[in-house]
């Protein structure tokens, strides 16, 4: 076998195009076979179909290059829970804009690694505008605010936490009830006591809870609140959050890896006020950004707060190099390796603009109103509550804990839907998280229609 051609170079595209070909037709084929959001059969099922449609992983003698694209691609595709399918709408799984993917091929093959400037001459300089117009987003009134590229918002929670941590050594971090696991994780995995969990009971912090804890407890103290949380979509008030955490002398970091991006909308940022007041705030892009995986954001709101994270690894940032003029780098994460992110967002930025990127968040959040309203409706299904962003919570009435979850593994099973599931104060509900700006009300009505067959089928045959 020949010597497999580069990606990179003059030559690269040429020898990227057949192949590029192969995979297009591959996907195609795939999602045609699967014909819905996922395959049907449950993981026994399509993994035996999988090993039997792939073979052997590492064969002695190497099948060629469009045979295994082909081979695999078609199989992951057939395989796959598709987030551009109105009906898989379980998750923060958002099924990103063609366009974003196509950066993202032009980032994989040209490979530049995020941890020195001699390995990423221009991707580093357009990391850094991007960084800095993201982060002048969250902090207009700062002059000199920042941010860096993250895998997602639980590694802009870590890092918030541990900047916290160096600031001001072991901090106790409070958070309500509707935090992400993240931040418990983060601070056991960075040596912190354990957090102190205060209550949600309406979904989001309760701001006399947490004055009565910030009065109780010692500092230092680091608040986390969250705007857009994954099990509602609720967003904490975070203007009292603030002036609870001024008064107390805490810090404040908001995660705001799904609520986030509401900023670049005119009709819905207001839902944000108060975001500039924290001390550090966590965004997502590949949630209501609509960007291939992995797309985080860590925003402070000043340059010398990211000081901490420098680190110095002679061949990559060395003194004289730096003393020189060349960018440093390795601040910039805790990862040495890392993939030019930057690049998908900044082409999605600027073939969108302002007013685009606003235009799909408000179809967004329109399509989940209109979901409600179906619900609303029906004789059938309960609404737990109207949308905050795109998270809607429903079941059908009358309906148990157990016949709730039943429903949703069915529709699974079945291939027909990928519903995701939320425990509240009152019980277990049905959670659709719509982030795709195509899903017309056809679709909502078909969903809602699965639902409810499924539910009447499976009412008979579940233990009450």
């Amino acid at each position: 076998m020949p010597t497999p051609p580069l990606a990179g170079g003059t030559a690269g595209p040429t020898h990227l195009r057949p192949l590029l070909d192969t995979v297009l037709t591959a996907l195609h084929e795939g999602a045609t076979r699967r014909n819905g959001p996922l395959p049907p059969g449950g993981p026994d099922t399509l993994t035996h179909h999988l090993h039997h449609t792939t073979g052997p992983l590492i064969p002695d003698h190497g099948t060629g290059p469009h045979h295994a694209l082909r081979t695999l691609v078609t199989a992951l595709a057939e395989g796959a829970a598709d987030p551009a399918h109105p009906h898989c709408a379980a998750h923060l799984h958002t099924p990103p804009l063609a366009l974003a993917a196509a950066a993202d091929l032009a980032a994989s093959a040209l490979n530049p690694s995020m941890d020195s400037w001699d390995q990423a001459p221009a991707a580093s300089a357009l990391e850094t505008t991007l960084t800095n117009a993201l982060a002048a987003e969250i902090y207009p009134h700062t002059p000199h605010p920042d941010a860096l590229v993250t895998t997602g918002g639980t590694e802009a929670n870590q890092l918030a936490l541990l900047l916290a941590r160096e600031r001001h050594g072991p901090i106790q971090t409070i958070c309500a009830a509707n935090a992400h696991h993240s931040i418990t994780r983060a601070a056991w995995l960075l040596g912190l006591p354990q957090p102190v969990v205060i209550p949600a009971p309406t979904g989001v912090m309760d701001p006399t809870a947490l004055h009565d804890t910030l009065t109780r407890l010692q500092g230092p103290l680091l608040v986390t609140a969250t705007a857009g949380t994954t099990d509602t979509g609720q967003i904490d008030p975070l203007t009292h959050i603030a002036d609870l955490t001024t008064t107390h002398g805490a810090e404040l970091h908001i995660d705001a890896a799904y609520g986030g991006p509401l900023l670049f909308s005119p009709t819905h940022r207001h839902t944000l006020t108060g975001l500039h007041r924290a001390h550090s705030v966590t965004l997502d892009l590949h949630k209501l950004g609509w960007q291939p995986a992995s797309a985080g954001i860590l925003a402070v709101p000043h340059h010398h707060d990211l000081t901490p994270l420098h680190h110095h690894a002679p061949y990559l940032n060395a003194q004289d190099d730096t003393d020189a003029g060349l960018p440093d780098l390795l601040g910039r994460s805790l990862r040495t390796t890392r993939r030019p992110d930057a690049l998908k967002i900044a082409v999605t930025l600027q073939a969108l603009g302002r007013d685009g990127l606003a235009d799909l968040i408000d179809r967004t959040l329109a399509t989940a109103h209109h979901l409600a309203d179906l619900i609303d409706q029906h004789p059938a299904l309960d609404l737990h509550a109207r949308p905050t962003i795109s998270t809607v919570l429903f079941r059908p009435t009358h309906t148990d804990d157990t016949t709730v979850a039943t429903i949703r593994r069915t529709l699974l099973d079945r291939g027909h839907a990928v519903l995701g599931r939320a425990r509240t104060h009152n019980g277990l509900w049905l959670k659709a998280t719509l982030l795709n700006p195509h899903t017309t009300p056809a679709d909502l009505q078909r969903l809602l229609a699965l639902v409810t067959h499924t539910s009447a089928t499976t009412e008979g045959s579940t233990p009450r």
